[in-house]
């Protein structure tokens, strides 16, 4: 199903819609600051089993993102960290980065696998923001590749990703088009920031 939002004010029913969606083991596909992205609600594991599979890939390899409304979830799923790296992420977010942080005991029994890490994403978009909100809880994601295409890593249409996707998940959110370009990955799981991809956030606020 095609779910078209407004972006600036989704309407409330739809924002329901989608949440009861996710609350009942759906997958969603839907509109982010950087490119479309794939999720389930972090709370379910028969949906993140669900997504594990539609990804082909095993729970204990995969490296999905915990993306949150705001940085209010982050000590329940990372170890606590350092005042300078909060002051980092308090000015890079909501925006455009994934973050790598330690994992707490929390993430290893959500994903049943032994993971010593864990991505935050505060996306900045009213759309994604608005749904976590209503959800009260993350949602576990991974970016929506594509694979058919030589030049475009990523799809931007959303009808294109319906067209594909309509009969693999149980939503997708048309949020208009999606960017080409995906997040800034920092590994911040050391004493040394470190760069593992840099994408659409700036590395300015490294300075």
């Amino acid at each position: 199903m095609l779910l078209r939002l407004n972006y600036d004010n989704p309407h409330p029913k739809d924002i329901q819609q989608i949440v009861d969606c996710l609350k009942n083991d759906g997958l969603i596909i839907y509109p982010t600051d950087t490119v479309y992205s794939i999720g389930c609600d972090i709370t379910r594991p028969k949906a993140i089993e669900k997504l594990c599979r539609l990804k082909n890939i095993k729970p204990e390899k995969a490296n999905f993102s915990f993306v949150c409304s705001d940085l209010s979830h982050l000590s329940n799923y990372a170890r606590p960290i350092s005042n300078s790296l909060f002051r980092i992420m308090k000015k890079a977010l909501p925006g455009p980065y994934t973050f790598i942080l330690e994992a707490n005991n929390n993430v290893p029994k959500l994903l049943k696998q032994n993971k010593k890490t864990v991505g935050i994403r505060v996306p900045d978009n009213t759309i994604c923001k608005t749904i976590i909100m209503e959800l009260g809880n993350p949602i576990i994601t991974t970016s929506l590749h594509n694979t058919d295409d030589d030049i475009m890593d990523y799809f931007t249409d959303p009808e294109v990703i319906h067209r594909e996707y309509e009969k693999k998940v149980d939503l997708v959110i048309d949020g208009g088009f999606g960017n080409l370009y995906a997040s800034t990955v920092l590994d911040c799981s050391q004493d040394e920031i470190i760069v593992l991809r840099e994408g659409l956030g700036s590395l300015d606020i490294l300075n």
